[in-house]
């Protein structure tokens, strides 16, 4: 993340919350850009979006997206979901972050939601699931724990 005073960056956050405009927040962060990364709010619900490129495939015999992509997905949908549900002065730090693949993923746009299970003063937990083309069908799930104050 770029150099931002703490009063800018929650400025930044209250403003992306107001307009539901993400797209400035996300350019502070360059792995967000290079992962493409939007957020879509749908009935109250805040899905991330990893988009569709071939730079993410880490199997090209199948093809299937690299393991080490979907995990940043994962933590990045926990990330960005804390930024747009929680009151936050700094970026949120990852504690720890456990992921289960379940199976493969094609190297198309592919989903993801956060739900925090235990909101804390310090710490907040996490569960994240990924999937494609059917929620019904997850690619990849985590748990994760992130410091917030």
């Amino acid at each position: 993340m770029t150099a931002m005073s703490a009063k800018d960056f929650v400025a930044l956050i209250n403003t992306a919350k107001d307009s539901k405009d993400w797209r400035p927040v996300f350019e502070i962060i360059p792995y967000f850009t290079f992962l493409g990364l939007r957020l879509e709010e749908t009935d109250g619900k805040f899905i991330s979006v990893l988009s569709e490129d071939r730079k993410f495939i880490g199997n090209p015999t199948l093809p299937a997206l690299h393991g080490g992509v979907v995990g940043a997905f994962l933590e990045s949908a926990a990330l960005v979901h804390l930024l747009a549900t929680q009151e936050v002065t700094q970026l949120p730090k990852i504690i720890n972050i456990t992921v289960e693949y379940l199976r493969s993923g094609k190297p198309i746009e592919t989903y993801a939601e956060a739900v925090i299970t235990k909101p804390g003063r310090r710490v907040a937990n996490l569960r994240i699931e990924a999937w494609q083309k059917d929620r019904n069908k997850p690619i990849a799930a985590a748990h994760a724990n992130f410091l917030v104050s």
